[in-house]
């Protein structure tokens, strides 16, 4: 039977970081348990579970909306193929609804990117072995001339709509089964979603999350943010991400309360949302921080009911300004979709340092061996990059790292020694502090000098005028690298290049090589569903007229002290050059 067949197809990789006996007990048997407790205990069951604007569900509402998905899925899953579902939504409760059937039989979500495009689309589906797809109506177009490559369709619409885009409604063959309980206990190992890395630096990987993983998880975020019943998340990061499931919804699941859905997240948005909604708990990842910090200010910013953010990559300066603003306590963590490493912060911690993590977490070069603590000259500068930052790994184990989706040779290489290896830079201070220092693919070699992104991006967050700041190599003409520098500003007065310069100099950590060649003004960034500008895209984009959209670049030529505008003329002549050193083919890169 299908059933008997699905631990074999849904079998992760050898768990290695299995906790003692009574150390890390599950709150239920499997996911499937996990929703019926709720719907069947009378102090949860008629809790809301699920806002949406002005509709909610409540536990028990949830869950027999999980069972009618979980009955659509059983009747169109083919046993003899893994049960992976695809979604492509916006945060709405038919997404939640899909992970609830998904529970109740030991399937998978794969929750699609709806930034990517066409092939890349194509690739995430094929990759994880979707049966079907889920998605709405104003998706659709995402699947202008790739339809016929993909798995069946079912929108979340009614069945004129449906018509209109010639699919499947969703809400027409949900109404063929019915909301019973078909009382399978599937196995807590079992894949429960299939989620994507952000991708920012090579192409994005599945990472395994079983049913185990999703509930612990879920368990550790609802003691750490001390959720109860009466508690409500808001939910306005991409359910496709890590960050919304195991931080915005798991904990709702385990303490019995609920979360209030935004379709996405919007910086105008976010404050009423959370006041209609009552949200006491927050999630993030990437830039929201600095985006909700950009409105205006007004008096009753604090007058708002949430009591804790819990993200990562907020800029210390932009956590401590939040937190003082909307009146919420914020819980800013490094730690990544596979969760082989988690480092908090505390009171203790320098301000552009991780934390202090557990004594496993080393930096290392590539062949294991650990690498001594930066040095800094007296203005705070790192002056031995080149010896000090390494790729952060865990020497303990994997944690919770379950492995990639079809992918023998990307869980290979982060699981090497027995390691995890999380494919970020880092170093620490002779204190034991780490410091984070970008992705592998944000080193920058100037003048035969290597150096990471993170630190001069921290440095120009603090620049006038500027919101966001994204530092990438783009190719000399002659040997190596040049730092280049994608700016968002906070406001609609034009870049000062004069200013920019002189207050750049004054900055005594940033030192002559590390100062951006070029600037560029972003006005609409590349950026993943979470918010994280796509370096790749701007290390291929460049300088280059044809490729920026009008993006208005500036150079600082050797020895000036200030930005100037890079015209025409200055492309045509740095091709030139590309062309006497014989370098055309990094033009095109």
């Amino acid at each position: 039977m299908w059933v008997a067949n699905l631990a074999q197809m849904s079998a992760p990789m050898p768990r290695r970081d299995a906790p003692a006996p009574g150390q890390a007990p599950l709150v239920a048997p499997n996911a499937a348990a996990l929703l019926r407790r709720n719907a069947a205990d009378p102090e949860i069951s008629q809790r809301v579970a699920i806002k949406f604007g002005e509709v909610s569900w409540t536990h028990r509402e949830y869950y027999e909306a999980s069972c009618q998905y979980a009955n659509l899925f059983l009747r169109r899953l083919d046993p003899q193929q893994p049960p992976n579902i695809a979604v492509l939504l916006d945060n709405t409760p038919e997404y939640l609804f899909a992970f609830g059937g998904a529970a109740m039989i030991g399937a998978a979500i794969v929750g699609l990117n709806h930034t990517r495009r066409d092939e890349q689309l194509v690739r995430d589906a094929l990759h994880t072995d979707c049966q079907f797809l889920i998605t709405e109506p104003r998706h659709i177009a995402l699947l202008d001339g790739i339809r016929d490559q993909l798995p069946p369709l079912l929108v979340s619409c009614s069945a004129d709509v449906a018509a209109d885009v010639d699919c499947e409604s969703l809400a027409t063959a949900l109404e063929a089964v019915d909301c019973r309980d078909a009382g399978i206990e599937p196995s807590v190992d079992s894949i429960w979603a299939l989620i994507f890395t952000s991708g920012t630096s090579s192409a994005p990987k599945a990472v395994i999350c079983t049913q185990r993983r999703l509930m612990v998880t879920g368990n550790r975020m609802a003691m750490l943010m001390d959720l109860q019943g009466n508690d409500c998340g808001y939910i306005c990061m991409p359910l496709f991400h890590s960050n919304a499931i195991q931080v915005g919804w798991a904990p709702s699941l385990i303490a019995g309360c609920g979360v209030g859905l935004a379709r996405k997240f919007s910086a105008s948005g976010w404050l009423p949302d959370v006041r209609r909604y009552g949200s006491t708990y927050f999630n993030y990842t990437g830039k929201p921080l600095a985006y909700l910090l950009a409105t205006p200010e007004l008096p009753n910013d604090a007058d708002n009911t949430v009591r804790i953010a819990f993200g990562n990559e907020g800029s210390p300066h932009i956590v401590e300004a939040f937190a003082r603003r909307y009146g919420i306590e914020v819980i800013d963590s490094y730690g990544a979709t596979e969760g082989g490493i988690a480092v908090n912060r505390d009171s203790a911690t320098p301000p552009t340092a991780l934390g202090r993590p557990a004594d496993s977490v080393k930096v290392v070069d590539e062949f294991g061996t650990p690498l001594p603590p930066g040095a800094f000259d007296g203005d705070g500068r790192l002056i031995n990059a080149q010896e000090c930052v390494g790729e952060i790994v865990n020497t303990a184990g994997v944690g919770p790292f379950e492995g990639y989706y079809n992918n023998d040779d990307a869980t290979n290489s982060t699981a090497r020694f027995g390691w995890y290896w999380s494919g970020d830079l880092g170093y620490f201070d002779a204190d034991g502090f780490l410091y984070f220092a970008g992705r592998n693919a944000d080193w920058i070699r100037v003048d035969g000098e290597n150096f990471p992104a993170a630190p001069i991006e921290e440095v120009l967050r603090h620049g006038p005028g500027v919101m966001l700041a994204a530092v990438y190599g783009v190719p000399d003409d002659s040997a190596g690298d040049q730092a280049m520098a994608g700016l968002v500003l906070t406001a609609d007065d034009p870049f000062d290049g004069v200013a920019f310069a002189r207050w750049l100099d004054t900055v005594p950590m940033i030192g002559p090589k590390w100062r951006p060649r070029y600037i560029r003004v972003l006005s609409a960034p590349p950026t993943t569903g979470t918010n994280k500008i796509i370096k790749r895209t701007l290390q291929h984009e460049k300088w280059r007229s044809d490729r920026c959209g009008g993006d208005p670049v500036f150079v600082r030529d050797r020895g000036d002290d200030y930005y100037r505008p890079f015209g025409a003329d200055d492309e045509a002549n740095l091709l030139a050059a590309f062309s006497a050193q014989q370098r055309e083919r990094f033009w095109d890169l």
